[in-house]
């Protein structure tokens, strides 16, 4: 048993979700979304090397060492799967240790926008989930696929780094590749997806311009194709998209965009008025032929109105998904009126909007 099990273990009992790891620190756990600090003394250099090293692979040490930061999964039975960033920092070698969840739970279960069932029942197209770090798009995206696997026969292709969920076959066959561990890149990954016969391709990070063009490319030519960027709303979304691209190409991509994009859900966490837990807060963005044609013509600053009126074409806007859970009381009015606030949006009283529901 590696020494750094024991804290993975109180990880899992205080319903954390990263340990923070770090020479010349007491370790960290964030719990519900606030650091924490544990009754722990001081870890030296010399021991967090050394309890990071031990749950490395030869490989993994040498990549580690040659470029001063790694990104790796690690199981430990009946706890769960962690996925692990290792760098370097002032006082030395440092690692964050994030808890995937065995169990991967359901739109329902995720309280998700039952829209987002909806952007799956496609066969083809780019579908993009996005957020800031620690949103829960993984989670997210996991679940979507988690639906494709049980009620569709299809070869599903992930490629992430590293994997995370893991999902075993059901009515699909799903083939998980690790970036470094199964291919050298995503770029390299997804050209040989498209001679691998896939139905469904997931794209851990939509990171660079090569990745973004390939992942459009795949989605054009009769893919359905998810993928994550870190971006805060739906609009940012689509100008980062193509922003990617030279300025030269850039009309071109729109066109591109305009027809292969079918949604993009935005999402944050917010905490629950108990403190047990966070429930996330999301935007989804459906490419009507109104929203294709703003995204074609470049004027997606237009995108927010049209997201506002496109209640019926399963389009929801961050205040619609807060004022809902304010309505539930799974977000308390103060925490949802400040992320309105921050976001320029407003509050509406339940009594003003009682029948109002997500699913409607």
């Amino acid at each position: 048993m590696a020494r750094i099990d024991e804290l993975l273990r109180q990880m899992k009992s205080q319903d954390a979700s990263d340990l923070h790891l770090t020479s010349g620190s007491a370790p960290y756990m964030r719990v519900h979304g606030d650091m924490s600090k544990l009754n722990y003394r001081e870890v030296s250099a010399e021991t967090a090397r050394g309890l990071i090293f031990e749950i490395l692979t030869e490989k993994q040490r040498e990549i580690f060492t040659e470029s001063w930061d790694l990104d790796l999964s690690y199981p430990l039975g009946g706890v769960g799967r962690f996925r692990v960033n290792v760098f370097m920092q002032r006082n030395g070698i440092a690692a964050v240790f994030r808890i995937i969840p065995e169990k991967i739970k359901s739109i329902k279960e995720l309280d998700l926008p039952e829209q987002l069932g909806k952007l799956i029942d496609v066969s083809e197209g780019l579908v993009l989930v996005t957020g800031p770090t620690g949103s829960g798009k993984s989670t997210t995206l996991a679940s979507m696929i988690h639906t494709i696997n049980i009620e569709q026969q299809a070869h599903i292709i992930t490629i992430e780094d590293p994997i995370e969920f893991v999902h075993d076959n059901h009515k699909s066959l799903i083939s998980q590749r690790e970036v470094s561990s199964h291919t050298k890149s995503f770029g390299s990954a997804l050209r040989a997806a498209l001679r691998e016969d896939p139905d469904i391709i997931l794209v851990g990070e939509m990171r660079d311009l090569e990745t973004i063009s390939l992942a459009i490319t795949a989605a054009e030519t009769g893919h359905l194709v998810f993928g994550t960027l870190h971006t805060n709303s739906a609009i940012k979304t689509v100008d980062r998209v193509i922003d990617v691209f030279p300025e030269v190409q850039q009309a071109q991509i729109r066109v591109m965009l305009s027809e292969s994009l079918r949604g993009v859900a935005s999402q944050v966490l917010l905490p629950r008025p108990d403190h047990n837990g966070r429930v996330p807060v999301v935007e989804v963005l459906v490419n009507t032929p109104a929203i294709a044609n703003l995204i074609r013509e470049g004027k997606t600053f237009q995108i927010s109105s049209a997201m506002q009126t496109g209640r019926a074409q399963g389009m929801v806007t961050f205040e619609t998904s807060v004022n809902e859970l304010i309505r539930r009381e799974l977000v308390s009015r103060e925490v949802g009126t400040n992320f309105l606030r921050r976001r320029g949006g407003h509050y509406q009283s339940p009594g003003a909007n009682a029948s109002m529901r997500l699913a409607d």
